[in-house]
Order: C-alpha cells, then structure tokens, then sequence
C-alpha cells in the first residue's frame, strides 16, 4: 500500500530534541530546534532556548526524542522483497521466463506495484534517499519521476534502469541490456540515459545469484575498454556509474575504466588502494566503495535449508566474501571513501533492513558507530552527488530526517523501529514497515 500523500508541506518545527549530526566525531547537540519551512527545507537548527517559532507552523514536541540525518541506501533494488530468491529462476532459461512476465501486459503493472511497495518499505524504515542498481526496465525511472511531482511519497531516487552486461553476463536478461563491443556498450548507456536514467551499473564479474559454475562469482566478464566507454558516455551527462567487481582483476579493470563506485568489492592492495583515492577517469576523480555486507555473509552464516542457495551459489560465495569483508576493512584502514548499500531484495536482505549493514561495518570493517552512521548520510550523499541537497541537518538542504526512541551512537539497533521519517518535510507517521519474522530471527542469530 502507498502512504497516503499530501503535496503541500504543512511547516512545522520539531523542538526539544537531541540532534544525532551523523559526522564521523559523533557530536550531539540537545535541546534544539528544527524548522521546517513551505517548501520542505530545513529553514533553522538551533538551540530551543533561541529559537521562535512562527504562529502559522505545527508545533512537534521532540522532547527525549533523537534526530538525525534519514538514512541513504546506495545499493538497492526494487524488484524484490528480499525473501530467498529461487534458483530455478536464476538460470539463464529461468531469467528468459521472469523477464517475458516482467515486461509483458500482466507483468507491467505487477513491477510498479512491486516497486512502489519496496520504495515505500524502504521509506518506512528511515531511508529517505536511494540508488538502484538493476532495474527490470523503467519503471523506477516513472516512480522516481511521479515522487518528484508529488504525486506519491517516496524516498529521493536515483534509479539505474537496467545494467549494463556482456550477453549471457551477470543480470542477464532479466535486468540487463547486453552488450559486446565498446560501441554498443555505448549505445545502451545512451538508450539508458534516453529513458531518463541518472545510475549506471555495469556487470564487470560474475556474481553469485546467477552463477551456473564454481568460480564464475568473481570472474572477469566486461573489457576495460567497454566499461570505460559506459563511463565515458554517462560522465558526459554528469551521472555516476557503479560497477559490480567482485574479484581483485575485476575491481582493477572496473577502476581502470574510470567507474565511481565499486560495488561488493574484493581484497585489496597498496595498487588498488591508489587506484581508489586518485581516479582521473572517475566523474570526480576518485572512486569510493560500497561493500554490501548485508547480501555476502547470511550466504555463508547460515545454511542451506535456510537460504535455499545451491552448491554452486555456495561455493562461489565462500570464494567472493571473504574478500567483500577483507576489501572493506581495508579501505576503511586506508581511509577510503566507503558508502553504505546492502542489495535489497537480494536473498536474506530485506528493504527494511538498512541498519543492518551499518552494524556490519561495526562488526567486521572497524567502524565506529559514529563512522557507520556518517557513511550512511553525509558520506553517501557525497558519494552519490546529492550532498547539496541531504546528507546532513543544514539550513537550506532539504527536510530528509529521522526521528528515533534511542540514540543509535549507544545502539545501533534503535534505527530499526523508527519513530517518524520525515522525506523533503512530509511526515510520514508511525511506520511501521512489513517485516518477515522468520528472515529476521535467522539474522539476528547468524550476527550474534
């Protein structure tokens, strides 16, 4: 179900509460004041004592109420809810069938729907900004563009369309335009970007979800001089391109063709680390890593009865996320720009399950829970370019918060049953996502 939406924001002002900022030093301010003004923009932080309130805003009592930045999922997909997937349907033929439902007159409407719900779920659990990577066909595009007009509530989207594979690749067909040659690589970048995309991903190694043989999890699939023409294509346009690489030869490749963003991520060393922090073929000149934790371990923390993955799928995990886990850890040594994504509607992570990787990073990277919580906004919104707009609490940016019971510096467990989430200044009240209880009772038992 869609939250019911009013366009028009109703100003208000959330006052009394203690202020999470989500910088990397874990600075709390308390007692203050948050104004939010017609157009959904933060139009005042500052302690309460200082603050007057205009007669004609909503008074909100935040007393003993925490608020931070919302949260920003940099790695999702909306095609799913998170249940196992089934590896019937991951094959080549089982992907041929899904994809003829999906884009087919029943199967249209069946994926907005879906996607509409998942973004909601999303929504609801605090992620006020996402970015898809892997789109069956457009229909994030439309449901990014009918959120921008108010039509419904949603979080802010940057949606990939479709990613970029070689044939029979990584995604493909079922969420992936195919492609053999720089040329039409570029060619489907354009198509893309046509079709009012603003994410690329790409393909550039076999992944575990689909893989037919042990050892393809990883493997090298796309030339360099195809991803550099994807990236060339879409730096044309000012839009960032995030490459799945889950081996050291595929996260080498993927950065030697300028991509921004590495996805999952492999172990690294002092070359890779370099290749990182100064990328001259990187839209911003350095590339940042988004290690989804969240979609590696349950795949080898918990057995197959549970995750209903294959022994292909098994074996190709243990030899991929191992290295997810190392590659995090070291850049987060090496102070890397480390962004927080979790592959939702992947086996065993849910939409709702955001918070989880951020407990990830604590558990297995060395993060702090400060630096966990920073990775999630400001560093996000670096990353993904929207730091103009969300990120952080600050005057001018847009009304993006989250309104907890608890502070998540003490636990980071309090961010999973939020109080309000507030997106662009409209309130979204009681959330209270749909959760599976099964999927969560295994998780929570598996990272114990």
């Amino acid at each position: 179900m869609m939250l019911s939406h009013n366009p028009i924001v109703e100003p208000f002002a959330l006052a009394h509460a203690i202020i999470v900022t989500g910088d990397k030093a874990g600075t709390i301010l308390r007692n203050m004041t948050i104004v939010v003004g017609a157009d959904g923009r933060i139009e005042q932080v500052a302690p309460s004592i200082e603050t007057s309130i205009p007669a004609e805003y909503h008074y909100l009592d935040g007393t003993g109420k925490i608020v931070m930045p919302g949260l920003i999922n940099a790695h999702t997909h909306l095609f799913s809810q998170g249940k196992p997937l089934n590896p019937k349907l991951a094959t080549p033929k089982g992907q041929r069938m899904v994809a003829t439902f999906a884009h087919s007159p029943l199967g249209k409407p069946y994926m907005a729907a879906t996607v509409k719900h998942n973004a909601t779920t999303l929504l609801e659990s605090g992620v006020t900004t996402i970015r898809t990577l892997g789109d069956v066909g457009y229909e994030v595009v439309t449901l990014r563009d009918q959120i921008d007009a108010g039509q419904i509530l949603g979080p802010r989207i940057l949606a990939s369309g479709p990613l970029m594979a070689i044939p029979e690749g990584h995604g493909a067909p079922l969420i992936a335009l195919t492609s053999g040659t720089p040329e039409e690589a570029r060619t489907a970048v354009a198509q893309n970007l046509k079709a009012g995309v603003n994410a690329i991903k790409i393909a550039a190694t076999g992944g575990v979800t689909d893989a037919q043989e042990i050892g393809e999890a990883g493997s090298p699939q796309m030339s360099v001089e195809q991803m550099r023409a994807i990236c060339d294509e879409a730096h044309q346009y000012g839009v960032i391109v995030g490459a799945h690489a889950q081996s050291p030869e595929g996260v080498r490749r993927s950065l030697l063709a300028g991509v921004d963003t590495i996805e999952h991520g492999s172990v690294l060393d002092d070359e890779l680390i370099g290749m990182f922090r100064h990328n001259p073929n990187a839209l911003r000149g350095y590339s940042a890593l988004v290690p989804t934790l969240s979609a590696g371990l349950p795949l080898t923390l918990l057995g197959q009865d549970a995750t209903g993955i294959t022994d292909i799928q098994l074996e190709n995990s243990k030899n991929v996320v191992g290295g997810m886990v190392s590659g995090a850890r070291q850049a987060h040594e090496a102070g890397l720009m480390i962004g927080v994504g979790t592959d939702t509607g992947m086996t065993f992570v849910p939409q709702y399950a955001t918070w989880r990787e951020l407990e990830l990073l604590v558990a297995y990277a060395g993060f702090s829970p400060a630096e966990a919580l920073h990775a999630a906004t400001a560093v996000n919104a670096s990353i993904l370019g929207v730091d103009a707009e969300t990120g952080s609490l600050e005057v001018g940016k847009s009304a993006d918060l989250l309104v907890l019971n608890a502070n998540p510096l003490d636990d980071l467990r309090a961010l999973e049953h939020p109080a309000l989430v507030i997106a662009a200044g409209h309130p979204v009240w009681r959330p209270a996502p749909k959760r599976f209880a099964d999927i969560d009772a295994l998780l929570d038992e598996a990272y114990a």
